[in-house]
């Protein structure tokens, strides 16, 4: 683990509200006005205004709020080898009905692996930028390789690979190569993003999944085995994992305490930094953070970014406290509970709302920990 790790008491998950003017470009493209060039310098533009946001509102680790990405997994813009086909997770989204993107939710199509997978862009080119500009430490995230079960079904992927396993492994072989090319660049943070996880969380999902053939337990056991693996080898990492249970537009899929997989998960991840979600009464409570590894950071997830009303900061000082009366003060942290644009139309939070939350984490988890 970096030696930077355990100051970094002010977190954020990853990705930030893309400003209107890059959506309208990116928009544009689509119908053929404007080139890639110009949305390369667009993109620049609005990293620099995310590095400037979050080093102002005093977070310790800070990203280029995903700019450059439509949305938090961008595994289908980096590598060829998956088609659109019926099915998909069979996840139920709730939540924020006035979600300014319904057709996010109402497709049957899903990016299902139907070939052996190859890279088609070099995703470690995107962090190059914010290295150069950034003076706070900074991260980069990615999906878990475990996030991509949903992308492997048996009558659509069984011929490129006969059994997901093998899907995911190569899945793994590729990001601990971008991995190591990060590493190469000076990104010292690096950060796999899991709802899968949380998934399994929610006692629907769980029979749903059930229903469909799914080992949980095996499955489980091999997911955390493979995605500690992607740091196999890479010296000087801080290697983190965060855990929710859905952020679109507002919306989530999963409800239920980190309990019901606590004891067979968190022991079994080799990792440095656990991100949590913890902002509503779907997450439970924080015993089960007595199942973590010893000496791992537990970053809280305390304030929402699911909408726009500004936690009160005594409260979270007091959440704070409750939960270091299960793992330690001094190995726990504070971050947002997930990205504010999760997917590119964002949560239904203004600009306003979004920096107000970023700098109360920087302001609280300045109180609790001390000056910075």
């Amino acid at each position: 683990m970096s030696a930077l790790a355990a100051t970094a008491r002010a977190e954020t998950v990853g990705s930030l509200l893309r400003p209107a003017w890059l959506q309208a470009a990116r928009r544009d493209l689509v119908d053929g006005v404007g080139n890639q060039e110009r949305i390369r310098e667009l993109e620049d533009v609005a990293v620099l205004e995310a590095i400037s946001l979050q080093e102002s509102a005093g977070l310790d680790v800070i990203t280029d709020g995903e700019m450059r990405r439509s949305g938090w997994v961008a595994t289908t813009d980096n590598l060829s080898g998956f088609e659109l086909r019926d099915g998909g997770p069979g996840l139920t989204w709730h939540g924020a009905e006035d979600s300014r993107d319904p057709g996010v939710y109402s497709t049957t199509m899903y990016p299902t692996v139907v070939q052996q997978i190859s890279e088609r862009r070099d995703a470690a080119e995107d962090y190059r930028f914010l290295a150069e500009h950034a003076r706070a430490r900074s991260k980069y995230s990615l999906p878990a390789p475990s996030y991509h079960r949903r992308h492997w079904y048996p009558e659509h992927s069984s011929a490129a690979y006969a059994t997901c396993e093998e899907f995911l492994q190569a899945v793994r072989d590729h990001e601990h190569a971008l991995v190591a090319r990060l590493a190469g660049l000076g990104c010292d943070y690096i950060q796999l993003d899991a709802p899968n996880y949380g998934t399994l969380c929610d006692p629907g999902n769980r029979r749903m999944l059930e229903a469909r053939g799914h080992d949980l337990d095996a499955e489980l056991a091999f997911d955390a085995a493979l995605d500690s693996s992607v740091f196999d080898g890479i010296e000087g990492v801080t290697r983190a994992m965060h855990v929710c249970r859905g952020n679109a537009a507002g919306r989530w899929h999963s409800s239920g305490g980190y309990a019901a997989i606590a004891e067979q998960l968190f022991p079994r991840l080799d990792l440095d930094v656990l991100l949590l979600e913890y902002d509503s009464d779907r997450s439970g409570g924080f015993e089960p953070l007595a199942q973590v590894r010893p000496r791992t950071v537990v970053v809280l997830g305390l304030v929402t970014t699911k909408s726009g009303a500004l936690e009160d900061e005594g409260s979270l000082e007091a959440k704070i406290a409750e939960a270091a009366e299960v793992w330690p003060l001094q190995d726990l942290a504070l971050s947002p509970q997930c990205g504010f644009a999760s997917v590119a139309v964002g949560n239904p939070v203004t600009l306003e709302q979004q920096r107000a939350k970023l700098e109360l984490v920087g302001w609280v988890a300045c109180r609790v920990w001390g000056a910075r």
